[in-house]
């Protein structure tokens, strides 16, 4: 008879972990794993991972969940390798072979390749590749891929913030191009790939890519999963950052205690700050983060607020539960 399986006893956890997604695991396998580790109550992440790719993937706990569609918005660098004169129906190594193309000298000299880097930096339009998960009629575009039905898709516009392409050799001497993409969010890399291997003249596909920043955060203050679950349980809470990790750049206005007090009622609070459309809200004593709002006309505007609860965790957390009156008691 198999051993009754043990229930985890799930806690409020509030704050960001860094993950540098293993390859193979989707988004959502990652989250689940590291939700399970820290037996958290609340978790999301903030945009898919392709299996195949690795790097930065911020996972939101508790309060910080509220602000992870800011992550959505963020500006992305990925590291890529397309690999040159074959396409395939995934345009990675994972599809099936469409095509193959004999590379002649004439398509990658310098000029050659500078040229497409041109091509592709600014705003471009991309078609999204139908082995993704962008909806259509409420289905997945890779159910229908799978399916063999092709979808008709409308080209979007992307900007691509930085585009380097260096041509290069695998280990079996094979030409590829290594690129480094500073883009917009909704930029597809596998298709950017497949492009600009049309682009040269002989097709490409994606072999390798990691994602090492999105919005500041770097992949050199990532942990792990393997690291993650090797941990005891106070030093995966230490990998923690605070919410107001994902308010890099909003505007920071400190209030105090009764200001703070109405402002987490949702009233609107007088002062003399400038115009701003993303503020990151906290309490003057103790200095705790109460939510993101706007600044116009000399009134800063409420949009997104941390319970009373949630404050009085976190700063529990911290071992600071006893200043916590001293806002929460003006609610």
């Amino acid at each position: 008879m198999n051993a009754p399986r043990t229930r985890v006893q799930r806690r409020p956890v509030h704050g960001v972990l860094l993950l540098d997604k293993p390859l193979g695991f989707s988004s959502n396998d990652a989250l689940q794993k590291a939700k399970w580790l820290l037996r958290a109550e609340k978790a999301g992440h903030t945009g898919t991972l392709d299996p195949l790719a690795t790097g930065v993937l911020p996972l939101c706990f508790g309060a910080a969940t509220k602000f992870s569609q800011l992550q959505l918005e963020a500006v992305k660098t990925y590291e890529a390798i397309a690999y040159l004169g074959v396409t395939t129906t995934t345009g990675d190594a994972e599809g099936d072979v469409l095509a193959r193309c004999a590379i002649t000298p004439e398509m990658l000299t310098p000029e050659r390749l500078a040229a497409v880097q041109q091509q592709f930096t600014g705003a471009i339009r991309q078609v999204p590749p139908m082995y993704s998960a962008l909806k259509k009629d409420g289905k997945a575009l890779y159910e229908y891929a799978r399916a063999g039905v092709e979808v008709e898709r409308a080209a979007r516009e992307v900007e691509i913030h930085a585009l380097r392409l260096v041509l290069s050799s695998d280990a079996q001497g094979h030409p590829v191009i290594r690129m480094v993409v500073t883009c917009s969010k909704g930029t597809y890399i596998r298709t950017l790939g497949e492009d600009i291997g049309a682009a040269l003249g002989c097709g490409a596909h994606l072999t390798f890519l990691r994602r090492t920043d999105t919005g500041g955060l770097g992949v050199e203050r990532c942990v792990t999963l393997a690291d993650f679950e090797a941990m005891n349980e106070a030093q995966r809470l230490a990998c923690l950052l605070p919410p107001e990790a994902l308010l890099a750049d909003h505007l920071h206005v400190t209030l105090g205690s009764e200001d703070a007090g109405r402002f987490l009622s949702g009233v609107r609070r007088r002062g003399a700050w400038p115009n701003h459309p993303a503020v990151a809200v906290f309490g003057h004593s103790p200095h705790t983060l109460l939510g993101v709002g706007h600044t116009v006309a000399g009134e800063l505007v409420p949009d997104r607020l941390l319970s009373p609860i949630e404050i009085q965790q976190i700063l529990e957390s911290r071992t600071l539960a006893a200043p916590a009156a001293s806002i929460l008691e003006t609610l």
